[in-house]
């Protein structure tokens, strides 16, 4: 176990709590600040970015108060809690998307992670890399059971990526939510804690 996952007696009395940035071989991945502000709205604020999200392009406005919540996400300690981190490519030194891993439910286990990025590093497996991190800590130090992805149907480049880090589409919920006007499906992919370490044994 990593010297910054705290185990406090048994599950789930666990803390998460990683030294930043934590490194993979292309990226750097950090908490959000408020100095990223021009590198988020560069593409939080564009409409192709967020079609499929719940909100709409974020003003300069929103934005900071946006940049305040997720930049307060550097801790897991209790159901509710999650990491939100900053993409940041070594060779860029600028953030180029977020991605964060949310702790769901205690009782159950379960976790939730997601992703955003912008559209010109879009292709280049930055999310990918950056959201095995996120597997990683849930399944290997948080002790989750369960990890899904839930995202727009019609979202066909999340839908590969979650497929690519190994998750499954498990539901598909026709015209279950009304987001921006019209009603949706919802399609939700999942992974085990069994499944993960099979791969990783």
């Amino acid at each position: 176990m990593p010297s910054w996952a705290r185990y406090q007696g048994i599950y789930p009395g666990v803390v998460i709590r990683p030294p930043f940035p934590i490194e993979t071989p292309r990226l750097l991945l950090r908490p959000l600040v408020a100095g990223d502000h021009a590198d988020v709205f560069a593409y939080r604020s564009r409409a192709d970015v967020v079609r499929y999200l719940y909100e709409g392009p974020s003003t300069e406005v929103e934005l900071t108060a946006e940049l305040a919540r997720k930049s307060a996400k550097v801790s897991i300690e209790r159901e509710g809690d999650g990491l939100c981190l900053a993409v940041v490519p070594r060779e860029l030194g600028r953030v180029v998307g977020d991605v964060v891993l949310s702790w769901t439910s205690e009782a159950h286990r379960q976790g939730e992670i997601g992703f955003v990025l912008h559209p010109d590093y879009q292709g280049l497996g930055y999310a990918r890399e950056a959201s095995w991190v996120l597997l990683q800590i849930g399944f290997e130090e948080l002790g989750l059971h369960r990890i899904v992805g839930r995202l727009d149907a019609r979202n066909a480049a999340s839908a590969g990526l979650l497929q690519r880090l190994g998750m499954r589409r498990e539901a598909h919920f026709v015209e279950n939510e009304y987001v921006k006007g019209e009603w949706t499906d919802e399609a939700v992919f999942a992974l085990l804690a069994s499944e993960w370490r099979e791969v990783h044994a």
